[in-house]
């Protein structure tokens, strides 16, 4: 049996003649940039997530880069956040000329530590950025407990967490700003690049569409410097079609994660925990191994797809060298980083797959 890593083809397939009507209609109208269906896409993902506010954007990476602008964060000023999650993340506080400063994640969680971001907390920290890795909601209590504290704004990177819950809300929604990505392998993703900023303020939201489109509120008539930072009429289409089935898609990967919880339970591999009060979107399946790359390649010689989020944490990526961190400083997430594989994960698996991929773990611990 062949097991892919992820089915975006089975996933297209099961919606195809309404993407074909919708993107038919974008091509009708020729609106590529912008337009009614991303107005109709921005309405519609607001609601799901319950905020009133979302704008699209071309990457969830613009999309966190114009939450910093809005936030006044730029040089001399730090942002706490994780060196285990895609660098995007990171990126955003860069573009702006800040500093990433990084604090280690729980060890259950993969999520950053709250007992440890206090503590990074310097007169020059102008935010915190959270990331809901995997679609695991971090511990948003504890950590909001302590961007309220300092009169942080808590900035949450929920690219991976299209439908997660917190306290039964969802994520995306307790800080000033939080960004998503609808990149095509996401739980939510684009026929390409798209992303989108969601916030509870207006003015935010406002000036948002603005640096989106080259710091125009008006055409040709920009009152700051802006950015080519638009979403595509066709991937608005795209993604309004998706939407509604998401809530569907995303039971489909909370019922996987249990039968692969309950599949792999007496085996050596330990899983991500869930917090309590918490649902994950599920959008990665992650177990941990010291002898990860060994079932990374039994796995895959036997058929099954697996990849690896993330083998390198952006402490010690060469484009961080400048800061100055080094090997030992974050231990959780480097450990993470050698340990963690992520197993085959989309709503179209079916219960014969998931047997398969489990039988091919068990066989691997017992050789």
């Amino acid at each position: 049996m062949k097991v892919p890593y992820f089915d975006l083809p089975a996933q297209i397939r099961s919606v195809r003649p309404e993407l074909d009507a919708a993107i038919a209609r974008t091509l009708d109208n020729c609106s590529f940039c912008l337009g009614p269906d991303v107005v109709a896409f921005e309405r519609d993902f607001a609601a799901f997530c319950g905020a009133p506010h979302a704008v699209g954007f071309n990457s969830g990476t613009s999309a966190l880069h114009v939450a910093l602008l809005l936030l006044g964060v730029g040089p001399g000023d730090e942002v706490i956040t994780t060196p285990f999650t895609f660098v995007a993340t990171s990126w955003a506080i860069s573009y702006v000329g800040a500093r990433p400063v990084y604090v280690d994640i729980d060890d259950a969680t993969c999520n950053l530590d709250p007992a440890l971001v206090e503590r990074a907390i310097t007169p020059r920290t102008k935010a915190i950025m959270p990331v809901h890795l995997y679609g695991q909601p971090c511990d948003l209590d504890a950590i909001g407990a302590i961007a309220q504290k300092h009169g942080l704004p808590l900035v949450e990177d929920a690219a991976q967490a299209h439908g997660a819950l917190w306290r039964g809300r969802p994520v995306g929604t307790f800080g000033a700003i939080s960004g998503f990505s609808f990149y095509p392998g996401k739980n939510l993703g684009a026929c390409g690049e798209a992303g989108a900023l969601v916030t509870t303020d207006a003015a935010f939201a406002e000036r948002a569409r603005s640096l989106r489109e080259h710091g125009a509120r008006v055409r040709y008539y920009h009152d700051e410097v802006g950015y080519n930072y638009r979403m595509e009429g066709i991937q608005g289409a795209v993604l309004g079609v998706k939407l509604k089935y998401l809530a569907a898609w995303t039971a489909a990967r909370r019922r996987i994660a249990r039968r692969y919880a309950e599949l792999l339970r007496d085996t050596p591999l330990k899983l991500q925990t869930e917090l309590a009060g918490s649902e994950s979107a599920r959008h990665v399946f992650v177990v941990r191994h010291p002898r990860r790359d060994e079932l990374k390649a039994h796995l895959e010689k036997n058929g099954v797809g697996a990849a690896l989020h993330y083998p390198v944490p952006l402490h010690l990526q060469k484009c961080y060298a400048p800061l100055g961190y080094k090997a030992g400083d974050f231990p959780v997430a480097e450990a993470a980083a050698r340990e963690c594989l992520s197993l085959p994960m989309f709503a179209e698996l079916t219960d014969d797959q998931l047997a398969y991929v489990a039988a091919q773990v068990r066989t691997f611990f017992k050789t």
